[in-house]
């Protein structure tokens, strides 16, 4: 049996990762203080800690881990434009984080994001020139380089995931910070239109949950010492093209801030070729799973969500 902790597990796609690893008969530890998480989302059988990450460092010296999932820190970007603080307390927390597996010598896989390539012409590819946009991609690319000193430097192992908009069950308690999708769908049980930016014709690469924990653990398991992998599906719909999927009706109303990003799609042949790596659930199959999902068991949490968008 492995000890893994889970940064952020009691959150959207941390829950589901300490899910699947207990299934797989490992331990999880769960850091998470809850800001878009719940406790209902941890599963029983794993130890939690309720804090922030560098709250519960004390606590680390405790645990015999086999490996640390860093998904805990806030992950959209209108988080970091009305707090801009929030960079820095990302950084320190991912530092304090690297510094630890540096003296266990174990290995960190974190969460960046797609929102890195602002910019960059499409499809994004992992070894494009990054220009920061906005302050979460600020903090997601100073990661990345951090983990890349922490292996230079010390040969402290550590693979980030560049996730491309992540949507499924589960993301009721992120509300107006939650995948365009998923706020979809609320709009559309409340009997609201869904506010869309511009003419809808952006387009995204949208990514099922479930293949999100699959790299994540592919990546803790592979031999690479220190990389960089996107984690999308090749492929990408307008906001139109999804609206319509869903039957939902939409209202056009302008961008309101600059550095919209206009369109994802991720270049994934690396993260096939070298993680084996190849997203199993197309568009189609992932709604579905969501409606099932929110239909079946969760519809009274559905009237309580506070309208947005990602």
């Amino acid at each position: 049996m492995g000890h893994y902790l889970v940064t952020g597990g009691a959150g959207f796609i941390g829950s589901h990762l300490a899910e699947n690893l207990i299934n797989a008969h490992q331990h999880v530890f769960i850091i998470d203080n809850l800001s878009t998480g719940s406790v209902t989302n941890i599963p029983q059988q794993a130890t939690y800690i309720t804090d922030s990450v560098l709250a519960s460092l004390p606590h680390l010296k405790y645990l015999t881990l086999d490996g640390i999932f860093h998904l805990g820190a806030p992950s959209s970007t209108p988080m970091y434009r009305e707090n801009p603080a929030l960079v820095g307390e990302a950084i320190l927390d991912f530092t304090y984080l690297m510094e630890h597996a540096r003296r266990e010598k174990i290995k960190v896989v974190f969460a960046s994001s797609s929102s890195v390539y602002n910019k960059c012409p499409i499809p994004w590819k992992e070894d494009m020139p990054l220009h920061p946009t906005d302050f979460y991609t600020e903090g997601r690319i100073c990661w990345e380089r951090i983990a890349q000193i922490y292996y230079d430097q010390y040969g402290t192992k550590s693979i980030g995931l560049r996730f491309f908009s992540v949507y499924g069950p589960r993301e009721e308690f992120k509300k107006r910070y939650a995948n365009v999708i998923t706020q979809m769908l609320w709009a559309k049980l409340k009997g609201e239109s869904f506010e869309v930016f511009g003419d809808g014709e952006q387009r995204r690469d949208c990514t099922f949950v479930s293949d999100i924990v699959e790299a994540l653990i592919l990546a803790m398991k592979s031999e690479i010492s220190c990389d960089i992998f996107n984690i999308g599906t090749g492929k990408n719909y307008s906001t139109n093209e999804i609206a319509h999927k869903q039957g939902v009706k939409i209202k056009y109303v302008p961008v309101p801030f600059v550095n919209y990003v206009d369109t994802t799609l991720a270049d994934i042949s690396k993260a096939e070729r070298v993680l084996g790596f190849k997203a199993k659930v197309a568009l189609d199959e992932g709604l579905k799973r969501l409606y099932d999902w929110t239909y079946s068991s969760h519809p009274k949490v559905m009237a309580s969500v506070v309208k947005g968008r990602s």
